[in-house]
C-alpha cells in the first residue's frame, strides 16, 4: 500500500496556490501527462488528441469560466521510469498547470500523485491507470480515474475465458504495478470459477530475447497463454517468440495488448485470440468515433473515449466550481460527474457548462458512462474482442 505521502504545511500550500493563482490571466493550462515514449506509445497519441479534442469543444463553446480558453501542456511519463514521470509532472507544475490529465501508467501514476500531485495539491485524473493498488493510496481526494480497476477487468477476463470452455491458462505479466494487479486479479477470479493457471511467469521489459520466459511457459503444456503486457513492448515479443516456437495456439489479450501495432505486425498469425478492452458498443461511443474520426483520431487502440471523459470533466469540475483555482477542482468533480442532474453527453460540453454557469447541476455521462465512487474509481464497462482477419470484433459487452 502506497502511504508514503510527502509531508507539507498548510502554510506553504497555501503559498504556492497564491503563487500560482498570481501568474494566470485568459487561458486556464491543464497538464497531459503521458507515455508518449515507451512500452505504450503507440497507443498515447491517440489518448492525448482524444483528451484535446473536448478541450477544443469547451473552448469553441465561449462559455468556459466567463470566457477563458484552455490550453493542454503534454508532458512524458515514459509510462515505466516513475523518476522520469515524477520529473515531468514537475516541470508541468512549475509551467503553471492547474490539473493534470493522467499518468497513463499504473506506476508512473503512483509516483505523480505520490511526489506532486499531492504535495502541490493538484488534481491528478488518470484515463488509463487501472491498477487496483491505486485504490490504496493517501490521495486526500486528489486522485481520480475514468478507467476502470483491474480488479473488475480480471474478473472479466476469467469470466470471459470460462465461458469459452477453457479451464487451464499460462500467464505471463509485465513485472509492475499494472501486470502484477492483474495477475492477481485474473488468477484468483479465474480459480473461483473453477479455472486453473498452470504457471505464472513475470516478464521486464526492454529485453532482446523472451526464449527463456517461453520456454517455461509452454512447459506448463497449456495450450492458451494470457499475455499481460504492453503492446509497443515486451507482451508482443512474448507473442512473437511463442508463434516463432509453436508454444500456443491461442492468445489472451487484456487492454494494454490493443493496438494496432499489435494487428500490424502479427495480426495474420492471432486468428481467435480474444481478450477485453474497457468501452462500450453504446451510441454514446459510436457518436465519440464519429467525432474522432472528424479530427483525424483513427486508432482503435483503448482508453480514447476515457481520455476525452477525463478532459471533460476536470473543465466541467472547473466550471462548477467558478474557479480554476487548484485548491477548488477536486471536490467538484464528482458533483458533475454523478446523479443527479442533467445528463450531459459527447458533443454536449457547451450545454453543460451553461447548465453550471447558471446554477444548475449536470451528471456527466459522456463516452463511458462516468460515476465515481468514494474513492474516485470509475465502474466503467468492458468490451469482449476477438481477432477476425486480422481486425478486433466486438463480441459482447461485459
Amino acid at each position: 500500500m502506497l502511504k508514503n505521502i510527502l509531508a507539507t504545511t498548510t502554510a506553504l500550500s497555501l503559498a504556492s496556490g497564491a503563487a500560482w493563482a498570481e501568474g494566470q490571466g485568459d487561458t486556464v493550462k491543464i497538464g497531459i501527462l503521458m507515455g508518449f515514449t515507451g512500452p505504450v506509445e503507440s497507443l498515447t497519441p491517440d489518448m492525448a488528441a482524444s483528451a484535446e479534442l473536448a478541450f477544443a469543444e469547451i473552448n469553441a463553446s465561449g462559455l468556459f469560466l466567463g470566457g477563458r480558453n484552455i490550453e493542454a501542456i503534454r508532458g512524458d511519463s515514459t509510462c515505466t521510469d516513475a523518476t522520469a514521470a515524477t520529473t515531468a509532472a514537475e516541470r508541468l507544475i512549475s509551467d503553471g498547470v492547474a490539473a493534470v490529465l493522467g499518468a497513463a501508467c499504473s506506476g508512473a501514476t503512483a509516483s505523480v500523485v505520490t511526489n506532486v500531485a499531492v504535495p502541490n495539491g493538484v488534481l491528478a485524473l488518470s484515463p488509463s491507470a487501472t491498477s487496483p493498488g491505486l485504490s490504496d493510496m493517501d490521495d486526500r481526494g486528489l486522485f481520480f480515474r475514468t478507467a476502470p480497476s483491474d480488479a473488475r477487468q480480471g474478473e472479466v477476463l476469467a469470466e470471459l475465458t470460462i465461458a469459452r470452455g477453457i479451464e487451464e491458462v499460462a500467464v505471463t505479466y509485465t513485472n509492475n504495478d499494472y501486470g502484477k494487479g492483474l495477475a492477481d486479479a485474473f488468477s484468483n477470479a479465474f480459480e473461483a470459477l473453477g479455472g486453473a493457471v498452470s504457471v505464472m511467469v513475470a516478464h521486464e521489459d526492454g529485453k532482446a530475447d523472451y526464449t527463456a520466459e517461453v520456454s517455461t511457459l509452454a512447459s506448463s503444456g497449456t495450450s492458451e497463454l494470457l499475455v499481460i503486457g504492453y503492446v509497443d513492448q515486451g507482451g508482443r515479443q512474448i507473442i512473437q517468440t511463442a508463434l516463432d516456437l509453436g508454444a500456443f495456439e491461442r492468445f489472451i489479450l487484456p487492454d494494454g495488448m490493443i493496438g494496432d501495432t499489435l494487428l500490424a505486425d502479427l495480426g495474420g498469425q492471432l486468428e481467435g485470440s480474444f481478450g477485453s478492452v474497457p468501452g462500450s458498443e453504446s451510441d454514446a461511443a459510436s457518436v465519440f468515433d464519429g467525432l474522432a474520426a472528424e479530427a483525424g483520431i483513427t486508432g482503435i487502440g483503448p482508453f480514447r473515449g476515457e481520455s476525452y471523459d477525463a478532459a471533460a470533466l476536470i473543465a466541467l469540475a472547473m466550471q462548477s466550481a467558478g474557479s480554476a483555482d487548484r485548491g477548488d477542482i477536486a471536490e467538484h468533480l464528482a458533483r458533475v460527474a454523478n446523479a443527479p442532474g442533467t445528463p450531459i453527453g459527447v458533443g454536449e460540453l457547451a450545454e453543460g457548462l451553461r447548465i453550471l454557469s447558471e446554477g444548475g447541476e449536470i451528471d456527466y455521462v459522456g463516452v463511458s458512462n462516468v460515476e465515481f465512487d468514494a474513492g474516485g474509481n470509475a465502474s466503467g464497462s468492458f468490451r469482449e474482442i476477438e481477432i477476425r482477419d486480422a481486425t478486433f470484433k466486438t463480441q459482447r459487452v461485459w
